[in-house]
């Protein structure tokens, strides 16, 4: 989800003691997604605070636990989402932090990595290009919140990739 507004994604105030549910609590952020401005960077940098200390953890390990949270993600996206009856509220962000997660699966570890990985998410996430703007639009519940982010993640990956290529095999 994007710091933009669509008619889908509408910021409405949220329920008091909304993140006293544990479920909303993981949708939210941890309130990171409670931020006035920029919720969906805030979620980021939950998810890169979360990369920190994963960042040395085996890698087959850290794939699997990146598609355990993608999978809790679509029903934990999904139920908060009918708790607050909008499709993707910008409150929600546990989807930015499971997509920068997927941004950083497979490149090394280290700041020199970890901004740009942060950025190129940031920027796919806003832009949301072909087909992530479609699935954005047109799949709802849990699995359409988590599955734009998650492209985004691949694609800011991909392009992570291709820098380091271009470091370690320079024309």
């Amino acid at each position: 989800m994007s710091d933009s507004e669509s008619t889908h994604n509408k910021r409405t105030a949220l329920p008091a003691g909304f993140l006293q549910h544990p479920v909303h609590l993981f949708a939210l952020g941890f309130g990171a997604g409670c931020v006035p401005v920029l919720p969906g960077t805030a979620g980021t940098l939950v998810g890169v605070l979360l990369y920190l200390p994963l960042q040395q953890v085996d890698r087959l390990i850290y794939l699997a636990l990146v598609a355990v949270l993608f999978l809790a993600g679509i029903w934990i996206c999904g139920a908060t989402a009918r708790d607050l009856k909008v499709h993707d509220h910008s409150a929600i962000v546990w989807d930015e932090i499971v997509g920068y997660l997927v941004t950083m699966a497979l490149v090394p570890s280290g700041w020199m990595w970890i901004l740009p990985g942060f950025i190129l998410f940031r920027l796919f996430d806003i832009w949301k290009p072909w087909p992530i703007r479609l699935i954005d639009r047109r799949l709802g519940g849990g699995l359409g919140i988590m599955l734009d982010d998650v492209l985004a993640g691949m694609y800011s990956l991909a392009c992570l990739i291709l820098v380091i290529r271009v470091i370690q095999n320079p024309l």
